[in-house]
């Protein structure tokens, strides 16, 4: 009897303690499986960090890919492609047969007009050593170019060879000139008549030399700063501009035999209450234009007599957005002038001023120069 007594007494304490394991085993397996559902949440949280990542990695890129596209307007007839640095300067050759451009790749590169509307375009690369070339100007009878190396600040002249199909067998190295100038040159050029060079510094000393580097004269543009130096195509003008608002022209006289005389100052552009930045010229040199810091182009009528005190006539002005150094080209008859600001060109009329037309977004960068062709198709 007493045997019996104690196992119905612990008959409850087993079914307490069963009860109690399978509790403990029940939460176990509802935390296992919160933890579990946890982890997986931690997991596709993670996986969807990479996703989100990519995706703007993606749109990134295509952000990117868009900003590269090739720009295109109606009005382009081609893109040359060979410079891997930036475009400091080109020049048209006279007989228009030939576009030489430098940059800040140290290469020099002359570029076959007559294939620009066929997608392979014929070219021969130059190389500067140990420099770039910052101005680059053909010779009036296109035998010849001149580069300005930018670090230098020196001139040097290169005979071109020619195939008898008209194109560039070979360019070489002819002469090296003296330096003229301790600062920064902003302008160069050969004289159509091929008597004489000019350079000229920021530091306003404008050098005139001949052909082979002589100094002929040295002139003073007294512009504080000078921005721009130029020979007007008839060879007859310099014309500098920079800091100050007025515009200044000298006259470079020779002999009746073709000896260098002199030069004097023949007039000026005014009418600007701010710096010039650049001049452009008919292609007869009956007319000037100018652009300037204060946001407006001036073009003029030059062909006066200003030996007996005529001033140049104001044909037309106008006021563009201004953005930026602006450079201004205009047409070889006159009637057309370009100016960039920023990475836009803007076409106007010289008989009313107004603006013909709009191009923007030319370049991700800034224009750096502007020129017409002799003929005024480019």
């Amino acid at each position: 009897m007493a045997d019996t007594g104690s196992g119905v007494a612990d008959y409850p304490v087993i079914v307490i303690t069963f009860l109690v394991g399978l509790t403990v085993l029940v939460l176990v397996y509802i935390s296992n499986l919160l933890k579990t559902s946890k982890e997986d949440d931690v997991k596709n949280t993670e996986a969807e960090v990479p996703k989100k990542e990519k995706q703007k990695e993606i749109s990134s890129s295509n952000l990117k890919s868009n900003s590269k596209q090739t720009f295109t307007h109606p009005w382009l007839m081609t893109s040359l492609k060979g410079h891997s640095g930036k475009v400091l300067d080109m020049d048209f050759s006279s007989n228009g047969k030939f576009l030489a451009t430098c940059a800040e790749d140290r290469a020099v590169l002359i570029w076959s007009t007559k294939d620009w509307n066929q997608k392979d375009h014929k070219s021969l690369r130059i190389n500067v050593e140990f420099d770039h070339g910052r101005f680059v100007k053909w010779s009036p009878d296109c035998k010849a170019f001149i580069v300005l190396k930018a670090v230098e600040q020196v001139l040097e002249v290169y005979k071109v060879a020619k195939k008898p199909d008209g194109w560039i067998s070979g360019v070489t190295k002819a002469l090296t000139f003296s330096k003229h100038h301790e600062d920064e040159v902003v302008g160069t050029g050969i004289a159509c008549n091929g008597k004489y060079i000019i350079s000229c510094s920021e530091k306003n000393d404008l050098v005139v030399c001949d052909l082979k580097g002589e100094i002929l004269t040295k002139i003073d543009t007294y512009l504080v700063t000078t921005m721009c130096a130029r020979i007007s195509p008839c060879a007859r003008f310099i014309v500098a501009s920079g800091f100050a608002p007025d515009v200044k022209v000298w006259e470079v006289k020779f002999s009746k035999n073709g000896e260098f005389q002199q030069v004097t100052r023949a007039f000026e552009l005014t009418g600007h209450s701010s710096g010039v930045y650049d001049v452009a010229f008919s292609a007869d040199s009956s007319c000037m234009a100018t652009v300037s810091k204060d946001g407006t182009w001036r073009a003029y009528n030059t062909k006066i007599e200003y030996e007996k005190g005529e001033d140049p006539h104001l044909l037309s002005s106008g006021k563009f957005n201004h953005v930026g150094h602006s450079h201004i080209a205009m047409s070889p008859n006159g009637e057309v002038v370009a100016v960039s600001s920023g990475n836009s060109l803007a076409f106007y009329s010289v008989h009313d001023g107004h603006c013909d037309a709009l191009i923007n977004d030319v370049y991700s960068g800034t224009i750096s120069c502007l020129l017409f062709d002799s003929l005024g198709k480019h």
